[in-house]
């Protein structure tokens, strides 16, 4: 696919995840969202699930169910079959006529849309009729040459009928649908907060313990140094004491006991300095012993109350189904699936977070009321759990939502009160001050307010100041997590990960400062919610295994030899091509060894890597005065990227791998880009019987042609290779897809001046032909830049362009290929 090609189905893929336009509901005048939508019925009318009833008598409809007023074209309303109005005895119009006429058609499969009406039930009308073409159109992973079926009733497309984008954007909906329960159709607020009062009643008593404990230790600690000091004290005193009366013996000078005077003062200072010391370290190490004691006893608290919060929920919402019509019944066993009253236990979920939503837009209004929601501060969980799932409607969004108010809420920068209590707005998060409450209890807790079940995970990651290679033998990289039931699975949350800031801002904006929050942008990390588990399996180590959510768990081995990635690497759709890829690679007795990573086919014309190289155990990224990224070569072949290391000399390197997206426009800009690490490595060089020498010293990034054919549209002609094996006289010929201007080349060679070897370089042009005619003076090892520009390029520095480098070659000359 040619790079302009690349990035018109880019955009069209952008532009199709957006929505077009939003749908409200005929019944109370609120978005529908994608997961929750019904329609388009007639007009092109939507409702939620929770809305879809009899506007008569309020029984619960489905699509088999409803009925429209077909005596009234205005009437956009639904109907059960017992309320929809009927025309009246003797009463025989055209609209009647074409009902008769359509329910003595014999019937036809292809035209009847089993969906919308049932066997032999209401009207054939364009609406039904378009409704049933749509669900056949194929979906956008299809081929477009299906896309414009005419029906038998004439040509109506999901284009011409608007539906095409629902179903698009529907595609969570396809794939799992709750029953869609809104939480104050069945639970009062005053209920669940008396029983939140209750529980904050419990905290409060908790929290007293705590206060009362750390209280008591301190006292004891500080008595013990007390005593300690004093005892020192006295011996300091005795010993002073007894060399004075026998200097006095001896007839010392005045001079001699005022020495000795300031000598005892100066042991006190010291031993007072020493015991305040003593005192602080105990302090310390009591504060950390107290605190684990603290945020167990907190998640043991937590976990009780979050368990009768969700029987409260359960409880209520059996109540009300025993209420509801069998109808009901029916709907909710048809075509939804109602949320597990109790936990499951843990299993691998049946669908990827991909078949659940492809791009988080899909979200953004229920984020945006998250981010809503952050703004202000809530005095009770019931409170702040309300107005975030408000306008949710199912299990999926409501976890997302609670997610990204976390994610927003950015709780390790907030401000707290001194003498903050639990009667206050913040008072709700008082754990997190006190840092007895992680993210992962705080997510479990308000999932337990919103009906969902949630549990905390404990075990290992590759967290800060982790190294390929760590073994995980201590307690250095504890850590927890969250796993949340949602889409009838149960599916990973790493909150802590996935919060990031807010861009163009130094602080969260105060409430009612609507002008300066308007410029602010809420940046966060999407891989960390539903993360699938053989990608969340890379960075977090279950202590229990069964949570891995694996069909085959690994050992704690298995996961210490998995490749270090960042999810930055799952984000641009990148895996390991070799299956044996590992966190530490050996190097063979020349001290080479090969990173290798792949992209998906979309990304090849946007994606952009770096390196660098440095030893593993200190931080120098230079051997015998050269640069260590001198002993990689990068390369591109196909969809595959190439990271060949040769290691200087024996012992263990680092080698961090960045990307970066970016178009061939905003590359030519020469504006610095910011590269982030997609994956890490060690190289582990045990023996070297070859002597290496560095890579000419030629710009920075990969070798070979394919980056200029990706960014410029030069396409090799002569040689497709990064390495080329050479005589003294070398053609390399390239072919302008688009105008490019200024060409030039430069001649590197360790150990010359490249001034010495710009003679030997010449560069023709002939049409949209490009050959650089290179004669090289010796034979060796040369690296050859290639620098261009665009004709007519609007983006320059100064008074005139800059080139912009093309790629680079590593030529061999005299040495013939092995």
């Amino acid at each position: 696919m040619s790079t302009t090609a690349a990035l018109n189905n880019n955009h069209q893929n952008r532009k199709a995840a957006s929505p077009l336009y939003e749908n409200l509901c005929l019944r109370c005048g609120a978005v529908v969202y994608q997961v929750d939508k019904i329609g388009p019925l007639k007009d092109f009318t939507f409702f939620h699930h929770g809305c879809f009833k009899c506007a008569n008598c309020k029984t619960k409809l489905t699509l088999k169910t409803y009925f429209n007023n077909q005596q009234d074209n205005d009437d956009k309303e639904v109907y059960c079959q017992s309320h929809v109005p009927k025309s009246g005895p003797g009463k025989l119009d055209g609209l009647s006529v074409g009902i008769k006429a359509a329910l003595s058609v014999p019937k036809t499969n292809h035209l009847v849309n089993d969906q919308i009406r049932g066997s032999g039930k209401g009207t054939f009308d364009v609406d039904a009729l378009g409704i049933k073409q749509a669900l056949h159109t194929p979906r956008p992973f299809e081929t477009d040459s299906h896309r414009n079926r005419e029906s038998m009733a004439g040509k109506f497309d999901a284009s011409a009928l608007h539906i095409q984008h629902g179903i698009n954007a529907t595609k969570l909906q396809r794939n799992y649908k709750d029953d869609g329960r809104k939480i104050q159709e069945f639970l009062d607020e005053e209920t669940q907060r008396k029983l939140e009062m209750r529980h904050r009643a419990e905290e409060d008593a908790l929290y007293r313990q705590f206060a009362k404990k750390r209280a008591e230790e301190e006292t004891h600690i500080s008595q013990e140094i007390q005593e300690e000091w004093e005892k020192e004290l006295a011996k300091l005193t005795s010993r002073f004491t007894y060399e004075i009366s026998s200097k006095k013996s001896r007839k010392i000078s005045g001079e001699d006991e005022k020495a000795m005077t300031v000598r005892l003062q100066k042991e006190k200072a010291d031993l007072e300095k020493n015991m305040t010391i003593k005192l602080d370290r105990k302090k310390e190490s009591l504060t950390r012993k107290l605190l684990e004691q603290e945020r167990q006893a907190t998640a043991e608290l937590v976990d009780k109350q979050s368990k009768e919060m969700l029987n409260l929920i359960s409880e209520k919402l059996y109540e009300y189904q025993q209420n509801q019509d069998t109808i009901e019944t029916n709907y909710m066993s048809d075509e939804t699936i109602a949320y597990p009253s109790q936990p499951p236990p843990p299993c691998s979920p049946l669908i990827s977070k991909v078949d659940i939503y492809s791009d988080p837009l899909v979200f953004q209004e229920i984020d945006e009321v998250a981010i809503s929601v952050a703004r202000e501060d809530q005095h009770t969980f019931t409170d702040l759990v309300r107005l975030l799932i408000s306008s949710c409607n199912n299990d999926i969004e409501k976890a997302r939502v609670i997610f990204r108010w976390i994610t927003v809420k950015n709780l390790n920068t907030m401000q707290f009160d001194d003498n903050l209590n639990a009667d206050t707005p913040m008072g709700i998060l008082r754990g997190i001050k006190h840092g007895t409450e992680s993210y992962h209890v705080l997510f479990k807790r308000l999932c337990s307010y919103a009906g969902l079940h949630c549990v905390v995970i404990k075990g290992y990651s590759k967290s800060a100041g982790y190294q390929p290679g760590v073994r995980f033998e201590d307690n250095r990289f504890r850590n927890s997590w969250n796993s949340v039931y949602v889409a009838g699975a149960w599916r990973f949350v790493q909150c802590n990960w996935g919060a990031r800031h807010l861009v163009n801002a130094k602080e969260v904006p105060k409430p009612g400062n609507k002008g300066k929050s308007d410029s602010l942008r809420y940046e966060y990390d999407d891989h960390y919610f539903l993360t699938d588990p053989k990608e969340f399996i890379y960075e977090f180590y279950p202590l229990q295994h069964e949570w891995q959510l694996l069909k085959k768990p690994i050992t704690l081995q298995e996961f210490e030899e998995l490749p270090f990635v960042r999810s930055l690497f799952f984000r641009y759709g990148l895996y390991f091509p070799d299956d044996s890829a590992k966190a530490v690679l050996v190097t063979d007795t020349t001290g080479a060894a090969t990173v290798r990573i792949g992209m998906p086919t979309k990304m090849t014309p946007s994606l952009i890597f770096h390196y660098n190289l440095k030893f593993y155990d200190k931080e120098v990224d230079t051997y015998d005065g050269y640069s260590l990224k001198r002993y990689v070569m990068q390369s591109v072949q196909g969809n595959v990227v190439s990271f060949r290391v040769h290691a200087p000399c024996s012992g263990s390197f680092i080698m961090d791998i960045f990307a970066n997206a970016t178009t061939p426009r905003e590359y030519v800009t020469g504006e610095p880009m910011k590269f982030k690490s997609v994956c890490k490595f060690k190289i582990l060089c045990s023996e070297l019987q070859t002597v290496m020498v560095p890579l000419p010293d030629c710009a920075s990034g990969e070798w070979g042609p394919m980056k200029a054919t990706r960014l410029f549209g030069l396409v090799a002609l002569t040689h497709e290779d990064a390495l080329i094996f050479s005589g003294k006289d070398l053609d390399i010929q390239f072919r302008m897809s688009r105008p490019l201007t200024d060409f030039m080349a430069s001649l590197h060679r360790n150990g010359v001046e490249e001034k010495k070897l710009a003679k030997y370089v010449s560069c023709h042009v002939d049409d949209d032909i490009v050959t650089f005619f290179i004669k090289f003076p010796d034979d060796g090892q040369y690296g050859l830049d290639i620098y261009t520009r665009e004709v007519n390029n609007e983006y320059f520095t100064g008074d005139k362009q800059l080139l912009t480098h093309c790629c680079k070659y590593l030529v061999n000359v005299g040495t013939k290929r092995v």
